[in-house]
Order: structure tokens, then sequence, then C-alpha cells
């Protein structure tokens, strides 16, 4: 199971980088949007932050999964991004669904695999 959590945790780390890595440099052109997922990705570009935000968030987890520092703590930051991935994928752009399940699926199973470091989080004081 330690090799299992390891290579999960590099092919999230590796994904997370690259594409936070094409949306700041611009190497990759902005793929064509169509109907509902265009007027809501107009509006999320329209915001100037939140897309940046996600974007940065990506990048330090990533970072963190790579160099298995703060591991738990990452799990935790990305989750909230990584349903949002899976939500518009599954309403939106079900073509890259496989990418947003493997998203979601990756990083619920490093929390259920770093569950150890959780169980303070849940214990009454």
């Amino acid at each position: 199971m330690k090799v299992a959590t390891t290579i999960v945790r590099i092919l999230l780390g590796a994904l997370f980088i690259y594409a936070s890595l094409m949306f700041f440099l611009k190497m990759a052109p902005e793929p064509e949007t169509t109907g509902d997922f265009k007027a809501f990705n107009t509006g999320i570009v329209a915001s100037q932050y939140i897309l940046p935000l996600a974007k940065t968030l990506e990048f330090l987890c990533g970072v963190a999964f790579l160099s298995n520092r703060f591991v738990a703590l990452a799990n935790l930051v990305i989750l909230p991004v990584a349903i949002n991935i899976f939500m518009i994928n599954f309403f939106m752009t079900p073509e890259n669904l496989p990418v947003a399940v493997f998203v979601c699926v990756a990083n619920v199973f490093l929390i259920f695999r770093y569950w150890d470091h959780y169980k303070g989080l849940f214990q009454a004081t």
C-alpha cells in the first residue's frame, strides 16, 4: 500500500504542477469553450482573482505532494479545489470527467492513507 500511496501522490502532484504551470506560463492555448461552460468560464476569468488563487493553491499543493512534505495539509487545502474540478466537469464538460474523477479519487485515497494525521481534528477538547 505504501507504493500505491507514493505513486498516487506523485501523479497527483505532477498533474497539479502541470496544470498550474500551463496557466501561469501560457504554454498551451486556451481550449475553445461552448455553451454553459463558456458563460461560467467568462465569469471566473472576469473575477480576476479566483482562477489565479486556485492555480496557486494547485501549484503549492503539487510541490507538497512531490516533495512529500506537508502532504496531510495539502490534502485538506486542495480538497475544495478537487471537488470543484469534479463538479464543473460532471455538469459542464463531461468529456474531461476521467481526469476529474482521478483527482477526486486520488485526493480521497491520500486522505484515507494519512488519516492518522487528521484524528486530532475530530476529537472534542
